[in-house]
């Protein structure tokens, strides 16, 4: 992320040198340890989640319930135990699911901006809108981490590269459309609920970063709001 202000020089002709549908994306492998015995704290709100019977008592088939669903989506430590991390990625997921087809029922996305896309930070959501038609979404993104958190206001892309790749990182960020210094949306390839998030961009699937890039374009307005759980 570090060449775009560079990049965004030569291109303004100056000089000088100057991050669908809810749907899952693969987290990288861990290898799994031994089940905990012992039952979260959020052990009855978990197994409710996860579909095992409610009686607040660790099982194996709980455990293992549990630590699939952590190794899924990168939480670490993966041993089964239903603790705060492993409830607040689920309780997000209910309530993004809870959102349904109408993310702005807020009214705090712009509607008098034309095509815009939206970013709620508090729920973990993006989508795109035309005024108060939903174009895209909402769909479920991963955003900065505590101190790198994605900046919020009103923003405008202003530089798109799909192949572009960190220069400060050296990561790939494929499909990258730049709204704010180094933030971008673009596509990666862990799960959009691995914590602890971002260094500042926007995560999103390969398939929605693709569609984002086919439905947006340079100038195009982007309004982030709200506040990640945990910054």
């Amino acid at each position: 992320m570090g060449d775009i202000r560079r990049r965004r020089a030569v291109a303004l002709g100056i000089t000088g040198g100057l991050v669908a549908p809810l749907t899952l994306a693969a987290a990288p492998a861990q290898a799994a340890p031994s089940c905990t015995t012992q039952a979260g704290p959020y052990q009855k709100q978990v197994e409710k989640f996860l579909g095992r019977p409610v009686d607040g008592k660790q099982s194996s088939a709980d455990c293992k319930a549990i630590q699939a669903f952590q190794t899924k989506h990168g939480i670490s430590p993966n041993a089964g135990y239903a603790g705060p991390v492993t409830w607040g990625v689920m309780n997000l997921m209910n309530k993004q699911k809870a959102v349904g087809n109408n993310p702005n029922k807020d009214g705090k996305c712009p509607v008098n901006k034309g095509r815009i896309a939206c970013v709620n930070l508090t729920l973990q959501l993006s989508w795109i809108q035309d005024g108060s038609r939903l174009v895209y979404g909402p769909v479920p993104v991963r955003t900065g981490r505590n101190g790198y958190e994605t900046r919020t206001g009103l923003k405008k892309i202003y530089w798109r590269n799909i192949d572009h790749v960190s220069s400060i990182y050296n990561v790939p960020m494929p499909y990258a459309q730049f709204f704010d210094g180094g933030q971008a949306f673009h596509s990666v390839g862990v799960s959009m609920w691995n914590p602890p998030g971002s260094h500042g961009c926007v995560n999103m699937t390969k398939t929605v970063a693709k569609k984002y890039w086919s439905l947006l374009k340079n100038g195009d307005d982007v309004y982030v709001y709200g506040r990640k759980p945990g910054t």
